[in-house]
């Protein structure tokens, strides 16, 4: 009779992890290109413009082992307005209720005064395992990537932070986004999945159209108008009486800005910026939403509303 080989037990397969990331850094550092380079989709609002987030957007990650939950946070700044004082009272609270917390920093601009500003403020939260990323690598040579990365790695001595790693990434060029993935997952605490299977977002569809026409707005304006427009979806009803092989979107916002001065260079000559921003924003709303859509939009003044709490309220901060 053959003696029977005991089994070998079949290894436990790892367990499911899910939660929140943040990416927190100065403005313009790369952080929003970086989540939409992540969820595969576009999420978050981008421009060339610094400040130009001011929700948390959250982009998720599906992957077989793990849900990755981005909280994408306005940059922190020295505020000059009751607006930049909430926007950085909304980072500071994200900060607080994340599983992890992606500094980033881009590697073809020096450590400024900015990051470490921000740097400092976390070295204060003890717990969080903090990444280091170095964004916007696609720039820079090799020779200047590394003394990001030394540089780096000296902020984090000289603040008592010790960087749970230290990634050099590029969102545009897709380099090493999946291994930022891969160093963020195991960080998260076991759990099922937070979001359906096939949800990029939690944000209100609403919320992002507007997002969507205001980075068409932001497109080519003068330095002047950034930070003084913000942008109200009123409604959005599907056109009554339409087949249903043919629907149709009818969405009327308003796009607000600070003083009657602005309207024309919002408008422009003859109404042609306002009918770019409508044609640019109405094919990214229709790719966000999956339908077609008719875009009406108007301009109107809400006069200093960074300043006024009401107006403040009433625009959704």
């Amino acid at each position: 009779m053959s003696a029977r080989t005991p089994e070998t037990p079949a290894a436990d397969p790892a367990p499911h992890r899910a939660g929140f990331a943040c990416f927190v850094g100065r403005p313009n550092a790369g952080k929003s290109t970086l989540t939409n380079a992540l969820v595969g989709k576009k999420v978050a609002i981008t421009s060339s413009r610094p400040q130009t987030t001011r929700h948390t957007v959250r982009g998720i990650v599906h992957r077989p082992d793990a849900q990755l939950i981005l909280v994408d946070t306005p940059g922190l700044h020295k505020p000059r307005t009751l607006l930049g004082e909430r926007l950085n009272d909304v980072v500071r609270t994200t900060w607080a209720e994340v599983d992890v917390i992606g500094f980033c920093v881009p590697a073809d601009q020096k450590l400024g005064p900015g990051d470490k500003f921000i740097a400092k403020e976390l070295a204060g939260i003890k717990k969080t395992p903090k990444i280091a990323i170095v964004t916007k690598t696609d720039l820079v040579d090799s020779k200047q990537l590394a003394e990001q990365l030394i540089a780096i790695d000296q902020l984090g001595q000289e603040l008592g932070i010790t960087w749970a790693q230290i990634v050099p990434v590029s969102a545009v060029g897709e380099s090493q986004v999946s291994l930022l993935a891969d160093l963020i997952a195991p960080m998260l605490p076991e759990s099922p999945p937070l979001y359906p299977e096939g949800d990029l977002t939690d944000e209100p569809e609403m919320v992002m159209v507007a997002e969507l026409i205001r980075e068409a707005a932001l497109e080519g304006v003068r330095d002047e108008l950034p930070h003084s427009i913000a942008v109200v979806v009123e409604e959005m009803i599907p056109r009554e009486d339409r087949p249903k092989d043919r629907p149709l979107l009818d969405i009327h916002a308003n796009v607000y800005i600070e003083r009657p001065s602005q309207k024309g260079i919002i408008i422009g000559p003859k109404g042609q910026r306002l009918k770019d921003v409508g044609m640019k924003s109405r094919k990214q709303i229709e790719a966000l939403l999956g339908t077609p859509v008719y875009l009406d939009l108007h301009v109107k003044v809400a006069k200093d509303w960074q300043r006024d709490p009401k107006q403040l309220r009433k625009l959704g901060f």
